[in-house]
């Protein structure tokens, strides 16, 4: 049995990296499951495996170790299944853009509720600044308050002029970073301008949506010249979480989770309409975002929904 790490996963086949650095195709016999959830991948990139090396010189993957940690994302196809993103990651980096395509800021607080449950430290990159006016970067600064108050990374970047780059390999250097961001804000020509020689394709906007169209299909594990390794994604259209309750995104929105202690009903308390919540004074007296707020109680309704149809089902 030899062990080795999953740096590529196409849904049927996975690249395996070996102790020795040499990369073997792997396939998977049998069932994975993962805390008893319906996967729609059970192996992602970054998961340290077993296998063996069948007479053909492929492998196939008998055991996976023990998670760090992992990312999992309701299936684009299959909403009531989750996509594995990575495994074993130790941050990940958020990239956005105020424009082209014009930004969808209730997409930051989804991808943080899919990291937060993980406690995975997020950097939320802020690409195409070459792009941006005076009210692009008015917005990009209000943002940026927003998040660094409770305790986000936030980078201003562009790939095209590399302006922020050495910054951004500095956080990187040394690191396991999961690489994630709606389509088309130019994830991949940033990884690019990151380190040239991973060469991932790039794509344009779709002159008829305006939106990304996906250049990376498959996620990937790429080794940095300068230390670390990055875990490049698909670009994510939306973000649902028919795997989630609702108390799991009271809690998961890191500053409200904080201050629920001080609520009547501490951390049972959905920050609604119950009486004495902390979580209400607090907007009262602009200690919290409002914004922020409005998109947690968009995403409460959602999950909400969500658990309703399930239950009716049945």
């Amino acid at each position: 049995m030899q062990k080795g790490i999953v740096t590529k996963s196409t849904g049927t086949w996975y690249d395996v990296k070996c102790e020795n650095g040499d990369i073997i195709q792997c396939r998977i016999i049998g069932k994975f499951r993962l805390d008893g959830m319906k996967l729609t991948n059970p192996v992602a990139v970054g998961d340290e495996v077993e296998f063996e090396i069948e007479d053909e010189g492929v492998g196939t993957i008998k055991k996976i170790l023990s998670r760090k940690n992992y990312v999992v994302r309701q299936s684009p196809r299959k909403k009531h299944n989750l996509h594995l993103l990575a495994a074993n990651i130790e941050q990940s980096v958020m990239i956005m853009t105020i424009k082209e395509p014009n930004l969808k800021q209730g997409f930051i607080d989804r991808f943080l509720l899919m990291t937060e449950p993980y406690n995975i430290p997020v950097i939320i990159v802020f690409n195409k600044s070459d792009l941006y006016d005076e009210d692009d970067l008015a917005m990009y600064e209000y943002l940026k308050a927003v998040y660094e108050a409770i305790n986000y990374k936030v980078l201003l970047v562009s790939a095209i002029e590399e302006e922020g780059i050495e910054i951004l390999r500095a956080e990187l250097k040394d690191k396991v970073s999961l690489i994630g961001g709606q389509s088309g804000v130019g994830k991949s020509s940033l990884v690019n301008a990151v380190q040239s020689n991973i060469n991932l394709r790039t794509g344009e906007l779709s002159d008829f949506t305006g939106k990304g169209m996906h250049t990376t299909t498959f996620a990937e594990m790429f080794e940095l010249e300068f230390g670390g390794s990055i875990i490049d994604t698909p670009g994510i259209k939306t973000l649902s979480f028919s795997n989630l309750e609702p108390l799991d995104v009271a809690h998961n929105f890191r500053e409200m989770f904080f201050l629920s202690e001080n609520c009547r009903f501490g951390g049972s308390c959905l920050h609604r309409n119950e009486p004495n919540c902390a979580v209400k004074e607090a907007l009262e007296k602009e200690e919290i975002s409002q914004l922020r707020y409005s998109n947690y109680l968009t995403i409460l309704e959602e999950v909400e929904g969500l658990n309703h149809w399930e239950r009716h089902k049945m």
